[in-house]
């Protein structure tokens, strides 16, 4: 245990209070685990796991409005560190990117001068990341560069714009929201502004569309709720301007790409949540709210799951998901089993208190795990709920007709081993399993689970309440305190509470219901008790209700101090403690002062009728406490010498010296010491009294004329010799009682509020309150240290101040802001790692860049010990102390579950870069291993099964005959392509459902072509009216593709024609014609000439046979890896799904990625897909070395060791380097060079 030890010097920090309405949108959880949320002007830092506040970030001046962590989907090295980006948008249209670990400002960034709408980091190319999209009202949007600030271009649009939503799926389409509708924009590229103006697509608000008007069929059963009222709505999107009565406005409150699917669209509308499908502009589903039910204020979709996170009004989070699209075998009505997409209400959690200053604001998820939500309410609180799966049926409510939620039996990618240890609800994808689509069999018990889903909260912050506060810091800190100092601010509140906070962590340590109104003010009485006084609003004889009270801080207890009195009379006007903390003044406003014992919490005195009134009064620090202790102290060694005299010499020095600390303690108990104290005072004239206080006599001393100079005195303070009165005009006049000179100064600032001396001896610094701001005074040499003034320096007003240390102050500020500042007063951040948190908290990015790189290796890979350990100390790593430290404190904050399930030696390699990536938030690092994991698991199985079958079995069936898990949809075009095939006959068979016009259902037949359904095709061509144009065409197609023969000569025929009309600009019909010749992989040839790269490797995948498919996608990835397009983490991604493991391992190499690219050929190896022989042993090696090299650069020897001693004879000269002038390699290392091949074979 490290030996509890004051901590002096305290961090500036800001305490924060309510939200301003501007801020409702200023929220953001990032992929590095933290949230950051705007409180008016300043950015809080908060981690969700610990729920404290570890940074708040000051710089801008109006209130912030936006706030955006930047994406971590890049390959972290020492060029490019985990380090903590956010770019947070004012109302003055000013956008500042931060290094949130400093408290610096990378760069700020200002175009106009109105709040900034949107903000969003690009994160689609691999070569910066530094590039900020922002819409800077009304109608521009401008790319950034975030680094340097500047400004790459700007573009106008029309209408003014809300919003703008990426399609994650395709980094060259965006959506914009706009005050008219929606424009979807298709070229957007971060080289050149987009060209075109996009294309408008305007929303007819779902009540004013007519199909809600229409009468329902009298035949029909009388449709039940919305949802049924909904399924009429057909078309809500037009791209003709609706007429003035159709639509008032646009009230669509969000628009959100489905991250979970590609080219879906949800819009969010008070009362309906509209899916829509973007190829067919079209609702596939509706989220509808009864008629009672509270309406929706956001959404936000997950990535994992094809599920809807909704806040409502009331506070309430709900979490619906996707029900499955496989019939169930009873339901007779096959037209009833796919009508739309029905997203089902799984979990909710509890609603908050709505009132008329407390309302729920935004919602934000975590973006890593997608299982956390965190809620933030005006009123400053932030709620973290956590969503929790209980395995079980559930018995509530069996008639609701819901399917059961089934959890995966497998962690991080990979089957559970029998007694493997995991960590409970890890992220949505390990809690839930996936939708089932129609044709799938429903997955098998044994592998599978039951499971409910429940909300718990698990974390709440809570602001400062609405000011006005009163502010007193606890007495200084001594020599004689220091053992037990505790740095204590109370703040007394407009509702009569005191709130007591540690200023070492900034944690509310008391909250004290004290008074029934407002708190005036407060005075310690102790280290541990305070006197607080409030006052009643006045009657019509302007007397009011005194409470003074005294509260005792270790218990909590509170008492009436002036007993009885205090029922109306004239109101408090300040209460004043004495030095030694003996006597208390209280003054009123017409009545006469009253002097207190507080020790024994008696009145010494209540003045005559005819005593001046007081408008200032201080107490003198000088008193005769040491010479009445000395005067005492003779006293009582006498007396003890007496006692000692008859007894025996030897023992006499003992004895005196326990006989005097007996009577010191009965003297301390008895208190009968009781020290003479002064104070003085000021009347209305400015005529100065001395009282000097001496047990329960009150002596009058001398009367010093007013100085002519001064207005009325508002306030006195003294320290040592220097004595300070401050008037109502602006003048401070400082005396000087040794060399008797006085010193009149005009600060020409007004009514001079509160002044202050600091504390500690001879700090002679003076704090001075103004209704417009502060200053510091250095009173020896009488000249202003610091100044600050609402509207020049600041942006709000001082309601009180006080000193907390000897060089530091707080301000307590009407932005409901309680803020520790240096005594320069400028508002600044604070480097995160000068901070004391109560709890320490786990977040990589806060390290050193190499640092954080160490940590990764080390959790990543240990085997050179055989076993695996979470102390730093216990392996071979050669830095400075405090680093290893800071290392160290980090892995001792993982949860123990996390620490038990990494150092389970049945966690296999690819379960570990899982795991270990989701512990970073290392987003390109995760998307990679869960595809690896994925495919090196599937070839493997079908490279096992394919020794084992007979020959008589291809092998893709036997591929299909193992029980396999597939890739969620959201990977699209890197799933399997059987799994792809069926997600998009579900699709195509949705839209025909919902098809509601020609259009929509030219584009169903043209799908179905491709697709393969030639018989549903014909029918729907076959459906075209005959006043239609294209009656004629669409006629002879069906035709056409009736009657289509494999005979030669039309077969060449069709194919020239095709031919022919993609040559002549007609590619779309010409692919189709391929397609139904069964020429996909020809039609695949052309669309990618012409560019259409994402369109070719569809129907590569829902057509193509799998070595045409993969040809296809082959030439996708070469050109994703081209230096124009530069995205080759996407073409690994794609080569991995084809199972090209040896290039992918060359590229990862060739990219510098060593870590990965050893561990994943370490994984290929492990999994028996790549075999070492002499063509890869060059690659083998070459990754091992190098892996090894950035071990040891990184100062993790063993593990550099390791990976050296099996990278060939380049290896071996790098274990010399390591081991030099060592007595030689360990023989650890070389009795087992191959230490990883244990785990084999599993």
């Amino acid at each position: 245990m490290i030996p509890y030890t004051v901590n002096i010097k305290l961090a500036a920090r800001t305490l924060t209070g309510t939200l301003n309405l501007q801020n409702k949108t200023a929220v953001d959880w990032g992929w590095q685990g933290l949230i950051a949320q705007g409180c008016h002007s300043s950015i809080l830092i908060i981690d969700p796991k610990t729920a404290q506040t570890i940074q708040v970030l000051e710089r801008h001046k109006a209130n912030v409005v936006k706030v955006k962590w930047s994406r971590e989907n890049y390959y972290h090295n020492l060029s490019a560190p985990y380090c903590l980006r956010l770019a947070s948008g004012d109302a003055s249209g000013k956008i500042i990117v931060w290094d949130v670990v400093s408290g610096t400002a990378h760069c700020e960034i200002q175009e106009h001068s109105k709040p900034i709408q949107d903000l969003e980091w690009l994160w689609n190319q691999d070569a910066s990341r530094d590039l900020l999209l922002a819409v800077h009202p009304p109608n521009y949007i401008v790319l950034w560069n975030g680094d340097t600030g500047t400004k790459l271009w700007k573009k106008s649009y029309a209408e003014n714009i809300l919003s703008f939503s990426f399609d994650p799926f395709d980094p060259s389409n965006m959506a914009l929201l706009t005050s008219e509708g929606i424009v979807f924009i298709t070229d957007f590229s971060h080289s050149k502004p987009p060209g075109s103006a996009g294309k408008k697509v305007y929303i007819a608000s779902p009540h004013a569309s007519p199909a809600h008007t229409k009468p329902a069929p009298a035949a029909a059963p009388a449709p039940t709720g919305a949802k049924k009222a909904l399924n009429k709505v057909k078309v809500l999107i037009t791209n003709e301007k609706p007429t003035a009565e159709a639509v008032t406005l646009n009230d669509c409150l969000q628009l959100s790409y489905l991250p979970s699917k590609r080219n879906h669209m949800l819009l969010l509308y008070p009362r309906e949540i509209l899916i829509l499908d973007l190829e067919l502009s079209q609702t596939v589903g509706v989220v509808a709210i009864e008629r009672s039910g509270v309406p929706f204020t956001q959404v936000i979709p997950c990535a994992q799951r094809d599920a809807l996170y909704c806040l409502h009004e009331n506070g309430c989070i709900t979490l619906r998901v996707c029900r499955s699209t496989s019939a169930p075998e009873e339901s007779a009505d096959p037209e009833q089993s796919v009508q739309e997409l029905v997203y089902d209400l799984r979990s909710q959690c509890d609603a908050i208190r709505v009132t008329k200053t407390v309302r729920p604001y935004r919602m934000v998820i975590c973006p890593v795990n997608e299982n956390k939500a965190a809620l933030t309410v005006s009123d400053g609180r932030v709620m973290l709920w956590e969503l929790k799966a209980h395995t079980g049926r559930s018995t509530a409510n069996p008639s609701s007709g819901l399917s059961p939620l089934y959890s995966p039996v497998s962690f991080c990618g990979t089957r559970l081993g029998p007694n493997q240890k995991s960590v409970q609800d890890l992220s949505l994808n390990s809690m839930i399993g996936q939708t089932l689509i129609a044709g799938e069999a429903p997955p098998q018990s044994s592998n599978q689970q039951e499971v409910q889903l429940k909300f718990l909260l698990t974390g709440l912050l809570s602001g400062l309440p609405l000011p006005p506060f009163a502010l007193r810091m606890c007495p200084p800190l001594t020599t004689k305190n220091i053992n037990h100092y505790q740095p204590m601010l109370a703040i007394g509140t407009s509702n009569g509470s005191v709130l007591v906070y540690n200023l070492t962590s900034g944690v509310l340590h008391k909250e004290l219901s004290v008074h029934s109104c407002e708190v005036r003010g407060i005075e310690w009485v102790s280290l541990t008790s305070f006197l607080s006084f409030a006052t009643s609003s006045p009657n019509n004889m302007g007397l009011v209700r005194n409470e003074l009270q005294h509260v005792n801080l270790p218990t909590g207890r509170c008492f009436a101090f002036r007993g009885e009195r205090g029922n109306d009379e004239p109101p408090i006007e300040m209460i004043k403690v004495s030095h030694l903390k003996q006597y208390l003044v209280v003054v009123f406003r017409d009545k006469p002062l009253e002097l207190w014992d507080i020790r024994t919490g008696t009145l010494l005195r209540e003045m005559a009728k005819n005593f001046p009134t007081v408008t200032a009064l201080e107490w003198s620090p000088s008193h005769n406490l040491k010479s009445l202790k000395k005067k005492q102290m003779a006293a009582r060694e006498a007396m003890a010498r007496q006692t000692v005299s008859d007894a025996e010499q030897s023992s006499v020095e003992s004895s005196v010296i326990s006989l005097l600390q007996d009577a010191e303690s009965k003297s301390e108990t008895s208190q009968a010491i009781s020290a003479r104290e002064h104070f003085v005072f000021t009347d209305t004239d400015g005529q100065v009294y001395h009282i000097t206080v001496e047990g329960n006599t009150v002596k009058d001393g001398a009367r010093i004329p007013p100085d002519g100079s001064m207005g009325s005195i508002a306030c006195i303070a003294w320290k040592g010799d220097t004595l300070v009165l401050g008037d109502v005009d602006g003048n401070l006049n400082f005396w000087d009682l040794k060399a008797r000179l006085s010193r009149g100064i005009p600060t020409h600032r007004g009514w001079v509020k509160k002044i202050r001396f600091a504390p500690g001896k001879g700090n002679q610094k003076l704090l001075v309150m103004y209704t417009d701001g502060a200053e510091v005074w250095d009173t020896k040499e009488v000249q202003m240290v610091s100044s600050m003034r609402i509207g020049r320096n600041v942006n709000y007003r001082v309601l009180d101040i006080d000193w907390c240390t000897s060089d530091k102050v707080v301000l307590a500020s009407d932005d409901g802001c309680i803020r520790v500042l240096e005594m320069a007063m400028k508002s600044a951040s604070y480097r995160m790692d000068e901070q004391d948190l109560t709890d320490s908290v786990w977040c990589p990015y806060l390290l050193l860049p190499r640092a954080a790189l160490t940590l990764k290796a080390f959790l990543l890979l240990q085997p050179w010990s055989g076993t695996f350990t979470m102390d730093i100390t216990q392996v071979d790593y050669n830095e400075k102390g405090e680093i290893k430290g800071l290392i160290q404190e980090q892995l001792n904050s993982l949860t123990n579950d996390m620490k038990s399930v990494l150092q389970d030696p049945e966690l296999s390699l690819l379960q570990r870069c899982l795991l270990v990536s989701r512990l970073f938030g290392d987003e390109s690092d995760l998307q990679f291993w869960t595809v690896a994991s994925h495919y090196l698991q599937l070839f493997a199985q079908s490279r096992q099964l394919s020794v084992s079958t007979s020959e008589g079995q291809s092998q893709g069936e036997a591929a299909q005959a193992t029980p396999q898990n597939h890739l969620d949809i959201c990977h699209d075009v890197l799933c399997e392509s059987s799994y792809f095939q069926k997600f998009q006959l579900d699709r195509v068979h949705l839209q025909e459902v919902k098809r509601s016009s020609y259009e929509h259902t030219k584009k169903c037949a043209d799908q179905l072509l491709l697709l393969g359904q030639t018989d549903r095709a014909v029918q729907l061509l076959l459906e075209t009216s005959a006043d239609n144009p294209s009656y004629y065409c669409d006629s002879l197609k069906a035709c056409l593709v009736t009657t289509i023969t494999s005979s030669g000569p039309s077969q060449s025929t069709i194919k020239l024609v095709a031919t022919n009309m993609i040559a002549n600009g007609k590619l779309e019909e010409g692919v189709q014609l391929l397609c139904l010749i069964d020429k996909a992989a020809d039609a695949c040839r052309y669309l990618q000439t012409y560019g259409k790269w994402n369109r070719a490797a569809w129907l590569a995948k829902v057509r193509l046979n799998p070595a045409e498919g993969a040809d296809v996608l082959k030439r996708w990835a070469e050109h994703l890896c081209s230096p124009q397009v530069n995205q080759k983490s996407k073409a690994i991604l794609v080569l991995l799904s084809l199972g090209c493991f040896y290039k992918v391992g060359e590229m990862l190499h060739s990219m510098r990625q060593f870590d990965c690219a050893a561990l994943f050929i370490e994984a290929c190896l492990k999994y028996g897909v790549m075999e070492a022989n002499d063509s890869t042993n060059i690659l083998i090696e070459a990754a091992f070395l190098d892996y090894a090299r950035m071990l040891r650069s990184l100062g993790l020897r063993e593990g550099a060791a390791l990976w050296a001693s099996r990278a060939g004879t380049a290896g071996e000269q790098l274990m010399e380097e390591l081991f030099q002038g060592e007595a030689g390699i360990p023989e650890a290392l070389l009795a087992d060079p191959v230490g990883l091949e244990k785990e084999s074979n599993e």
